[in-house]
């Protein structure tokens, strides 16, 4: 009888993907675009004193300023007949003539020994750039005592 010599059978090694170069090459990657970036500026923060639950009965001594923001972006500073437009283009996020109608508010108050204090109403579809960009504006002439209203007179 033969001899059969039995082989064992070779394994063939599984196929490997050797990674550590790739994950070089990502980390190289992430380093270029961090180190590239630009860093957008934060919107400004606001010191804003926020109403109280229960309303406080003192009353201001110089009228409150009102700003209204239309749902296609105008901005309009005072009520009823004296009411008057600002800036309309919504896609300028510097607001100039509000800005200008701000800082002679805010010197006023501070003629009188008072703080300004303004109120703000927005339209329910006013966007919420356009409302941030009025905040900017209020904190760019240093005024922090801001309201939100649903009700103009």
């Amino acid at each position: 009888m033969a001899r059969h010599k039995k082989y064992d059978k070779v394994e063939e090694a599984e196929p490997a993907l050797d990674i550590s170069s790739l994950i070089d090459v990502c980390f190289l990657l992430l380093i270029y675009f961090l180190v590239t970036s630009t860093i957008t500026p934060r919107e400004s923060d606001l010191g804003m004193a926020l109403p109280a639950a229960n309303p406080s009965q003192e009353q201001p001594v110089i009228d409150p300023m009102f700003i209204r923001i239309e749902a296609n972006g105008a901005i309009y500073t005072g009520v009823g007949a004296g009411q008057q437009p600002m800036d309309s283009d919504e896609s300028v996020r510097e607001l100039p003539l509000l800005t200008g109608q701000l800082e002679i508010y805010s010197q006023a108050a501070k003629a009188a020994n008072s703080k300004p204090l303004v109120q703000v109403y927005a339209d329910g579809d006013a966007s919420q750039q356009r409302v941030i960009d009025v905040l900017n504006a209020l904190a760019g002439v240093n005024i922090n005592s801001v309201t939100f209203t649903d009700l103009l007179d």
